[in-house]
């Protein structure tokens, strides 16, 4: 039962039905608790507010009550307007649901942007891949096919070099391809206007001082990095590196050699993007040989690396016209998606502000009437976090579009790329989250989203539990098993294997491919993973499980009683549609016009005489 309501009859502060809500008046059951209510106020609704006469018994002039009581009114049936769903407000007064359409664009034109976005990234990335498979055929000595394919566990082991002569011979082939470009099947040029070869460019990274005197346990070491970088041009091709270096008086000390990387460019042109309106790509590749000694451990890793870079195409005539056309038509996209982002970031960003204005109005009224405060819970719903989300993925998709506009008009690398579907692609899911909003203003899909809010404080404890055991397998795992399972090589790789053990994946593999080169690390290993599976699959998921499902038996308990009311529903009561038939307070004057929902968007053209600071109709009218 409330304790914010008035007995039947009590409102006369009303001037006619219409300022109460039509005929069908509010039905309220209880008595305010508060000084000014308890006094019964027996005029009709024809006296004057101004009639300063008190009641019988009472000092309280009759005006002061019946103030009261209909400022009271007022701000009960601007909390239930405001805490109603778009289409309540649409059944009420006919007001458009104009931040639910410009969603429902924004969903549309953003799922439109990333898929052609997703399309060409594809074809980049696979295209880059390709072209970096080529590469190592031509360039890297060595280089198998079955490298290529990624498998795990990995079917060969890694491409080293074990020989000082195989340096100079890796560094021999990688010059004799790059000067016999032209024999390639793909259409590659060197990045000279005239099509000559460039020089490549050989980078050492040796320790100042790295002398090892391994026959009697000595050496002479500062750990001091020293970068020194040569040309190889002129007679290389033909004397050999090994020859060409030591004419420049460049040593290399293997002892002391870190790492090396071989550096040269092709051009090339991507035909198989164009179609009728999109026009071939023009890209650079700047190739990176890296020859790596890092861990000094008698093999020196070698592999091949090719950063895409795309250019400005001087094609045809023809092509360059319609490649403009195309554009002209993504830019477009780009723009609409921006504009759309904008306009709903200024609406929910208002929408927040106004929410705002009134929490704090309601918090001063509750003050002021009946000498409390009100409730956290009453003032949390004020705050409506799907408006943040939105204002969230609305910044995500400007910055995103922005950096995709400028990915299209000016040359990029793959940094940029790998940004811009980030952000996208996060603002995208949140977009597509966002429709949940909507959904649950029906009962069937709203069961879903009250569970997992009823249930996210308990999961999060629980998952707090969990989360400390899995660390500690964790860091027990890869410091035990780390040298001798191949998953558990690193942090990471050991908390990866253990998740996917939790979802039962790979389990017979994980067991089988521990070494046995260690007996009692064996035994340990088994204990290890069978505690581990047990504990998470058979009890703690378990327990997960049950949080999720006592959250959702709550909420169907809910549906049949009623759902538990703060301070803030209780005073609000119960009204229904018919109560607002003749309209409510908030901007009375406002149409359901074109221009008006503009104004409305704008935060302009509102009456301020007449209006409060919430956008809604003064009390003291």
């Amino acid at each position: 039962m409330s304790h914010f309501s008035s007995t039947p009859g009590e409102i006369s502060g009303c001037d006619s039905d219409e300022d109460c809500g039509g005929p069908n008046r509010i039905r309220i059951e209880k008595p305010i608790e508060s000084p000014i209510a308890n006094v019964r106020i027996a005029g009709s609704s024809s006296q004057s507010h101004h009639d300063v006469t008190a009641l019988p018994g009472s000092s309280i002039p009759r005006s002061t009550i019946q103030m009261s009581s209909f400022a009271e009114e007022r701000m009960r049936r601007k909390l239930f307007f405001f805490f109603m769903n778009p289409i309540e407000k649409w059944q009420t007064r006919r007001r458009f649901p104009y931040k639910f359409l410009v969603q429902l664009i924004k969903l549309v034109l953003v799922t439109m942007q990333l898929c052609l976005f997703a399309h060409s990234r594809y074809n980049h990335v696979n295209y880059t891949w390709d072209n970096r498979v080529s590469f190592s055929h031509l360039f890297l000595k060595g280089w198998d096919a079955e490298s290529e394919v990624e498998s795990y566990p990995p079917s060969v082991g890694p491409l080293a070099l074990y020989i000082q002569s195989d340096f100079y011979d890796t560094i021999d082939y990688a010059i004799a391809g790059y000067s016999n470009l032209s024999i390639a099947i793909g259409p590659y040029s060197y990045p000279n206007e005239d099509n000559t070869m460039a020089p490549l460019k050989l980078c050492l990274y040796q320790y100042k001082e790295g002398v090892i005197f391994g026959f009697n346990e000595s050496y002479i070491f500062n750990s001091e990095i020293d970068k020194s970088c040569i040309n190889l041009t002129g007679n290389v091709t033909t004397i050999g590196s090994q020859e060409y270096l030591a004419s420049k008086g460049v040593v290399i000390s293997f002892s002391s050699l870190v790492k090396a990387t071989l550096e040269f460019s092709v051009k090339t042109v991507n035909f198989k993007v164009a179609g009728l309106i999109s026009a071939p790509d023009c890209y650079q590749f700047d190739i990176t040989i890296l020859f790596d000694n890092t861990d000094h451990d008698g093999q020196m890793l070698l592999s091949l690396d090719a950063e895409p870079i795309r250019l400005h195409c001087k094609g045809d005539v023809e092509y360059t016209i319609d490649s403009e056309i195309d554009a002209a038509m993504r830019s477009v996209l780009n723009a609409l998606v921006i504009i759309i982002c904008l306009i709903s970031f200024c609406l929910c960003t208002r929408a927040i502000y106004r929410a705002q204005l009134l929490r704090n109005q309601t918090v001063r009224f509750f003050r002021e009437t009946y000498g409390k405060e009100l409730s956290l819970e009453g003032k949390i719903d004020f705050l409506n976090f799907w408006y943040i989300m939105i204002i969230f993925n609305d910044i995500l998709l400007v910055l995103g579009s922005s950096m995709k506009e400028q990915i299209e008009r000016t040359n990029f690398t793959a940094d940029e790329w790998n940004t811009c579907s980030v952000l996208l692609g996060l603002g995208n899911l949140l977009v597509w989250f966002g429709v949940l909003r909507y959904l649950g203003f029906f009962k069937t899909y709203n069961v879903v989203i009250l569970t997992l809010k009823r249930a996210a404080p308990k999961i999060s404890r629980f998952l707090l539990c969990a989360l400390l055991i899995y660390a500690g397998f964790t860091f027990c795992g890869w410091l035990v098993l780390g040298p001798y399972h191949i998953k558990f090589r690193s942090l990471a790789t050991t908390s990866e294997c253990l998740f996917a053990l939790i979802n039962g994946d790979d389990m017979f593999a994980t067991f089988t491919t521990m070494s046995s080169k260690s007996e009692m690390l064996w035994w340990f290993s088994r204990i290890y993973l069978y505690s581990f599976i047990s504990l998470y699959i058979y009890v703690v998921l378990s327990l997960f499980i049950s949080v999720i499902m006592d959250a959702y038996d709550t909420i169907k308990k809910y549906y049949k009683d009623g759902f538990p009311v703060n301070d803030l529903k209780e005073f609000m009561g119960t009204m229904s549609m018919q109560d607002f038939s003749s309209g409510i307070d908030e901007d009375e004057n406002e149409s359901d016009s074109l221009a008006d929902v503009v104004k409305r968007v704008c935060c302009c053209g509102r009456k301020t005489s007449a209006e409060g600071p919430t956008g809604y109709t003064s009390l003291t009218k």
